[in-house]
């Protein structure tokens, strides 16, 4: 596969067919492992040219937002975040300076699109369908990717992720392999209740990892050292989107978090 698709060469939605593409391509040809539970693992997510793009046009501090949920018990003493993100929306982003905002648009649309989400129920069919069972692909999915971003001191213990999720999938974004023994922990949940661990995702460039939400997917991150500047990634979530109640709030949830965001860029 072509390991570059010359995005500064083509007009948008042009950009947008051969990054999707891409995508789709790389979630097809990921590893797949069982231990402890089944996965993906990429080496090679996005185009080294736009991957190479990301690292650049990436969004300064002050536009990012906090990140709730687990994230918000390990804030540190005098109020800062050790967690925070830009949905990767257009109506979050549209404050971006131009070239972000093109290029961050781009990113959320691929990651949205429905060849990828095709890709992620094809290739995770063994988890899907252990949770779901055998009508596993007539499972709604809504997808939310997000741009975050950790700082020292964060850290999450392990869980396993809420069941209005169907999917999480994280893809890192560092510049090079000298934090690969930051990534995401993989545990095996014993009998006698103990969690040892059993695999960890290296956080290395333009990789990550997926698997299908369920009861045994425990997982976790160890807290950043006080030498890792930053530790940046993409959480893209594929929501269960079936029925009236997680329809709603799927939808409902993204327009809460716009008005947020707009009070926040606003007002401060």
């Amino acid at each position: 596969m072509d390991q570059t698709i010359g995005i500064a060469q083509l007009e948008p939605q042009h950009a947008r067919e051969r990054l999707t593409q891409f995508v789709a391509a790389s979630v097809d040809a990921a590893r797949t492992s069982d231990a402890p539970f089944f996965h993906l693992e990429f080496d090679r997510v996005f185009p080294d040219d736009v991957y190479a793009q990301m690292l650049d046009l990436m969004p300064e501090a002050v536009d990012y937002r906090p990140m709730h949920g687990r994230s918000k018990g390990h804030d540190l003493a005098d109020g800062t975040h050790t967690r925070v993100k830009i949905d990767l929306f257009p109506e979050y982003i549209r404050n971006l300076p131009p070239k972000k905002k093109a290029l961050w648009n781009l990113i959320g649309d691929a990651l949205c699109s429905e060849p990828v989400k095709q890709a992620f129920v094809r290739k995770l069919a063994p988890g899907l369908s252990k949770r779901f069972g055998a009508d596993f692909a007539k499972v709604g999915m809504y997808p939310i990717p997000i741009l975050t971003r950790d700082i020292p001191r964060y850290e999450i213990t392990p869980h396993t992720d809420t069941r209005w999720k169907g999917i999480t999938v994280q893809f890192y974004l560092p510049r090079d392999t000298s934090t690969s023994d930051i990534g995401t922990i993989f545990h095996e949940k014993l009998p006698d209740g103990s969690m040892p661990k059993v695999a960890k995702m290296p956080f290395n460039p333009n990789s990550g990892y997926a698997f299908a939400v369920h009861n045994d997917t425990w997982h976790s991150a160890d807290k950043v050292r006080a030498d890792v500047t930053t530790r940046d990634s993409i959480l893209l979530t594929y929501f269960v989107d079936a029925g009236a109640l997680k329809i709603l709030r799927n939808r409902g949830k993204r327009i809460g978090n716009f008005i947020l965001n707009e009070y926040r860029h606003r007002f401060g």
